[in-house]
């Protein structure tokens, strides 16, 4: 699987980008069909503390899976949003295995 990891008007981070990648390559390990992954992290200007989004959208056979996760911390916005798509998932594989 091919993964696209963006920043939107904010520097990249190292340590981000291994999460990301590590949490993406286990989701592609379970499941093989998954074609590429579109990662885009920001700032979203809602007032308050949890203002930290990340955005995935996997491309798929099928329509793509999107999800996305404001938090106050980057990390937990991307391991809620890898939980999201990882409930898609196993509700996409039993539509594929029920055919």
């Amino acid at each position: 699987m091919t993964i696209d990891i963006q920043y939107l008007k904010m520097p990249s981070s190292e340590t981000l980008d291994n999460i990301i990648t590590k949490k993406l390559d286990k989701l592609s390990n379970n499941y093989s069909w998954l074609i590429r992954a579109d990662v885009l992290i920001k700032t979203e200007n809602h007032k308050g503390v949890a203002n930290k989004c990340c955005d995935i959208e996997l491309s798929c056979p099928g329509p793509k899976i999107f999800a996305r996760s404001i938090e106050d911390d980057y990390e937990k916005a991307v391991v809620n949003t890898i939980n999201d798509l990882t409930r898609q998932l196993k509700k996409r594989k039993q539509q594929f295995s029920k055919h």
